[in-house]
C-alpha cells in the first residue's frame, strides 16, 4: 500500500506539472475560420456552401504526406523505380505521337518536346492517372493537420477555381496532395500559369494535350527555363575528388531541401580543375556555365540553371534528376 508520505510527495509533483496544452479546433471550427476567412477574399457564399458543407477529413493523405518516396527513397531507387524500360518507350512513343503540338508549344515558350514530356510522364503517367482525391477535402485536410502552412493557401486557391469557374466542386479531383490534371498543378500554380494554349476559350489541364503542354512551357519559362540549355550531365568524382570538392565548395544554404543538397554554383571550367570528369570519361565542356553538384549514394550530377527551374516544378532533387534523365534518353 502506498504510504501516506509518498502519497503527499506524488500530489505535490503533480502540483508543480505544467497543464495540458489546450485542445486544438475541431475539423469543423477549423472549416468555420476558413469559410470566414475565403468570404474575405471574395469568394461567394453560394461557392462556400457547395464545397465546405458537410466535408469531411481524409485521413489517408496525412499518412500519404509523411512517406513521400521523394523524401524515403534513396535517388538511385527512385530513378531506377520510375524509368523502366517500358516508361522509356513510351515517352518515346508519346514524344513522336504529339510531335506537332510539342513543336508548337518549343516556338512560343523554348522549352524542348523531349523535357515537356518526360515531366508529363513522371506526374501523370502521360496522363493517364491524374488522382482521385477529392481536391477541396485533401487540402483541408492537410490545412487543418498544420504541419504545412502551404496547404491553406492552396486550399483558397481551389475554392477560388471553384468560384471563378462555376464548378462542381466534386468534380475537381487529383492527387493526395491536391495536384491536378494531366501536369499535376496545384491549384495557385493552375491560377498562375495555366493556359488556352489550343484557344477554344476554355483552360483544360485534364484533356486537351495543346492545353497540358503548353501550361507546363509557360509553368517553366516562368521559373528561369532557358532556351537551348541542358538540364545537366551525369559526371564522374573519385573518393580523392570528392574530397576535394567537399574542401574547395560550399553548399546552399537557402531555398527549399532540394537546393540545399546542391553545391553552390561554379563555372564548368572549375569543376574540370577539380578533376570531375563526364561519365564513361572525357573531359567536361570547356564553358564558364553555372553549374551545381548534386549527389546520390553513387552516381553524381552536374547541374545547371534549367534544373533548378525543374525543382521550382517539384522541389526533390529524386524528381528533378528523372526528369532530365529520362528527357535525355526521349531524345531531342
Amino acid at each position: 500500500m502506498r504510504s501516506a508520505a509518498a502519497a503527499v510527495c506524488l500530489l505535490g509533483a503533480l502540483a508543480f506539472q505544467d497543464p495540458p496544452p489546450p485542445p486544438g479546433p475541431t475539423f469543423e471550427e477549423f472549416l468555420a475560420g476558413v469559410r470566414a476567412e475565403a468570404l474575405k477574399r471574395g469568394i461567394s457564399e453560394a461557392t462556400l456552401d457547395r464545397a465546405l458543407t458537410r466535408l469531411q477529413p481524409e485521413p489517408v493523405v496525412v499518412a500519404r504526406d509523411r512517406a513521400q518516396p521523394e523524401v524515403t527513397q534513396s535517388l538511385e531507387d527512385y530513378v531506377q523505380q520510375r524509368l523502366s524500360p517500358k516508361t522509356v518507350a513510351t515517352a518515346r512513343e508519346m514524344a513522336a505521337r504529339h510531335a506537332a503540338v510539342l513543336a508548337h508549344v518549343e516556338r512560343a515558350y523554348g522549352v524542348q518536346p523531349a523535357l515537356m514530356v518526360a515531366i508529363w510522364g513522371l506526374e501523370s503517367n502521360f496522363g493517364a492517372f491524374t488522382g482521385s482525391y477529392p481536391t477541396i477535402a485533401a487540402l483541408a485536410t492537410l490545412a487543418f493537420d498544420g504541419r504545412r502552412p502551404i496547404f491553406r493557401s492552396e486550399l483558397f486557391a481551389a475554392l477560388t477555381i471553384v468560384d471563378q469557374r462555376q464548378m462542381d466542386p466534386a468534380a475537381l479531383k487529383g492527387s493526395w496532395a491536391g495536384a491536378m490534371g494531366q501536369p499535376q498543378f496545384m491549384p495557385s500554380s493552375f491560377l498562375r500559369h495555366a493556359i488556352d494554349f489550343d484557344g477554344d476559350q476554355v483552360v483544360d489541364i485534364w484533356s486537351s494535350h495543346a492545353d497540358v503542354f503548353g501550361s507546363m512551357a509557360n509553368y517553366l519559362r516562368a521559373a528561369g527555363w532557358r532556351e537551348g540549355e541542358r538540364w545537366g550531365r551525369e559526371v564522374a568524382v573519385s573518393r580523392a575528388v570528392m574530397a576535394k570538392v567537399d574542401r574547395a565548395v560550399a553548399m546552399r544554404t537557402s531555398g527549399c531541401r532540394a537546393m540545399r543538397e546542391l553545391t553552390v554554383a561554379r563555372p564548368l571550367d572549375e569543376w574540370h580543375d577539380l578533376g570531375i570528369t563526364l561519365r564513361g570519361g572525357g573531359r567536361l565542356p570547356v564553358s564558364s556555365m553555372p553549374a551545381s553538384l548534386v549527389r546520390g549514394r553513387t552516381r553524381t550530377f552536374l547541374v545547371y540553371r534549367n534544373y533548378e527551374a525543374i525543382l521550382q516544378y517539384n522541389c526533390s532533387n529524386s524528381y528533378a534528376v528523372s526528369v532530365g534523365v529520362l528527357s535525355d534518353q526521349i531524345g531531342p
